[in-house]
């Protein structure tokens, strides 16, 4: 065994005191210097060596204040006078200054060095009050902070505080590069684990006024976020008042859990089962998915809710118009659940707030009109004839493939198919589909490639009804899965163009930016599931009581988005204003909330033609091909 030194001692307590960091470095260097310049100062105040040329003697403090300012400038010396050991010991002052001095400086920069590093990676606290939290990242991160930056443009000073286990410069780089517009809001972004109690504390969730939990792109996602609840909810510095917290489980089975974690304080939004429902619904009537993003996005018109006492004793029926440039599409009962399009002689009772679209919350005005102008000559109460057997083919596949497919089959008439193509192992598909619990469809599974020209023309693509091409996602990443989608739109393209037939075609894009490129295949829509899913957790983030009114818009149960033809409600060719199609509309029990123009169909300027919340007094001159936009019973 080793005998320990007294030199070990001082090494091993020296070593110890530097690993303490700058301050202690500098502490020990003001040691050094207090002890350099009192020995030196003692030394001459109290020997001859004080003695000046005038028979006087300089004081301990004056030796003092000398040695100091040479140690701090060794110029400082450079007029010095008397005897040689007097200016032996300023020497002996200043040349130990200069290395404490020199070494105070590497110290010092040294220091601030490792600060401003500490810095970058994103672990100091942020003191922000009333803030927006969004815990994880993944592409979805771009559309939720963007949404949030236009909801909070009529506020002074916003900030949104996004924590993730990430480079804190990475993210706000990746953000500058594809928000363009923060407007009032100020970004923070901080490094860590939303599941690390420690880590969460970074961005300080107690003091803010929503938190949204991102899914991580992974196989386990919903594990994740489950775990990034459970630390808000169970963390023992939790705030007293509840939380509210919006969080996306692509999982249904992984539903309960959240909600058991949740409770009251998670707003749960179901991601696989919402992008399968509105692919179902815009198969069967294009332009589904550009209405749900103008109503989800803070650009345009968006839900709100609000209270008019002077409504109190009035049906809903006439609720309908009583604005002009906002629509009212349901009332949210005091205590209870959101309904839409509730039947027309609802009494409206003390403390229901209406559910009404509009372009801001305080563009809802009482328009004050009793007379409507109605052209009662021009209102048709008739509805089409039920359709058929329809037949869908389905390119693609990924985990929300069989969600679609029982989501058509609810929609569809008995004796109605499904033709799946893809390169997914037959037996994997199969097993997925549970097809002993379809009533409606018949289901076809083949393998093949869908980018195959060869393969396409085998399943004479122009005998569907429907065509919905699915991003291949759960097999590539989201680029890659874009790029297949688009080979496959082109090849769809060529084949319509060249048999002289119109296929009815709905395509999954993952990223906004490659429906642009996806556009010159001219599908007659396209659903960008991750945008979709960001506006609506935006929404709630910023007032949760829209919650239970897009958990009902989304519901198969009870009211639900149509694009019905404009001649099933009103007299087509002529001029009348949009008072006529809602009174048309509520004699069979419906709410219009807009329109959709079929010349419009293909200009994304013009929204694809979907114009919601139409001035009501203003003209307008439908065709056969128009469609009306309702909130009807299936």
């Amino acid at each position: 065994m080793k005998k320990i030194t007294t030199a070990d001692r001082l090494r091993y307590w020296f070593d110890n005191l530097m690993a303490k960091g700058t301050p202690a470095m500098i502490g020990m260097l003001f040691v050094a210097s207090a002890l350099l310049i009192i020995l030196i100062s003692a030394i001459v105040s109290l020997t001859p060596i004080g003695l000046q040329e005038d028979g006087t003697r300089l004081g301990f403090v004056q030796v003092a204040w000398m040695s100091l300012m040479r140690t701090l400038d060794a110029g400082t010396m450079g007029g010095d006078s008397g005897n040689w050991w007097f200016l032996l010991a300023m020497f002996i002052v200043t040349l130990g200054g200069v290395f404490i001095v020199s070494t105070l400086i590497g110290v010092l920069g040294s220091g601030i060095e490792g600060r401003i590093e500490e810095l970058r990676k994103g672990r100091s606290l942020v003191v922000e009050e009333n803030h927006t939290v969004i815990l994880g990242w993944s592409e979805q991160v771009f559309a939720v902070v963007s949404e949030l930056a236009s909801a909070n443009a009529n506020q002074r000073r916003a900030c949104i505080a996004i924590l993730a286990d990430k480079d804190k410069v990475e993210m706000e780089d990746e953000l500058r590069g594809k928000v363009s517009d923060f407007q009032t809001t100020h970004l923070v972004c901080r490094t860590g684990s939303p599941m690390d109690l420690a880590d969460l504390e970074i961005v300080n969730p107690h003091a803010a006024k929503s938190i949204i939990i991102l899914a991580p792109e992974t196989a386990d996602a919903d594990s994740q976020t489950i775990k990034a609840i459970l630390a808000l909810t169970n963390n023992p510095h939790r705030r007293q008042a509840p939380y509210h917290i919006t969080a996306e489980i692509r999982n249904p089975k992984n539903l309960e859990a959240a909600q058991l974690v949740g409770k009251d304080e998670a707003e749960l939004v179901k991601v696989d089962e919402l992008i399968a429902r509105i692919t179902a619904q815009t198969c069967r009537q294009s332009g589904l998915s550009t209405i749900y993003t103008e109503l989800l996005d803070f650009g345009g018109d968006e839900i709100y809710i609000k209270e008019e006492p002077s409504m109190v004793g009035k049906t809903f029926g006439e609720a309908l118009f009583i604005y002009e440039d906002s629509a009212v599409m349901g009332i949210l009962p005091a205590g209870g659940q959101a309904s839409l399009n509730p039947p027309m002689n609802t009494v409206i009772q003390p403390g229901d707030k209406l559910v009404v679209v509009s372009e801001d919350d305080d563009t809802m005005i009482l328009s004050g009109l009793t007379d409507y102008k109605l052209d009662a000559a021009a209102i048709h109460t008739r509805t089409s004839p039920a359709a058929g057997p329809e037949h869908t083919l389905i390119l693609g596949w990924n985990r929300r493939a069989p969600i679609i497919i029982h989501e058509l089959d609810a929609y569809v008439a008995p004796g109605s198919t499904v033709k799946v193509l893809s390169g997914t192992p037959q037996a994997e598909m199969e097993e997925a589909c549970d097809c002993d619990e379809l009533q409606n469809i018949t289901l076809t599974i083949q393998h093949g490639d869908t980018i195959e020209r060869r393969t396409l023309d085998s399943l004479d693509v122009t005998q569907f009804d429907h065509i919905i091409t699915l991003s291949s996602n759960d097999l590539h990443n989201a680029q890659e899965a874009d790029a297949r989608s688009l080979v496959t739109l082109l090849h769809l393209r060529d084949i319509s163009e060249k048999t002289g037939r119109h296929l009815a075609i709905v395509s999954e894009i993952l990223d906004v930016r490659n429906r642009e490129l996806a556009e010159v295949s001219r599908a007659d829509d396209f659903i960008v599931s991750d945008k979709l899913i960001s506006l609506l957790m935006s929404q709630i983030s910023e007032n949760k009581s829209l919650a239970p009114v897009f958990e009902d818009l989304f519901d198969p149960e009870g009211s639900e988005l149509y694009l019905n033809p404009a001649n099933d409600y009103v007299q087509t060719g002529k001029p009348l204003n949009f008072y006529t199609v809602l009174e048309a509309a509520r004699r069979q029990g419906h709410v219009a909330i807009g329109y959709r123009l079929k010349a419009l169909s293909e200009d994304p300027k013009n929204a694809y033609g979907v114009v919601i919340n139409p001035e009501k007094s203003k003209q307008i001159t439908f065709t056969e091909a128009d469609r009306i936009i309702v909130l009807a019973e299936g």
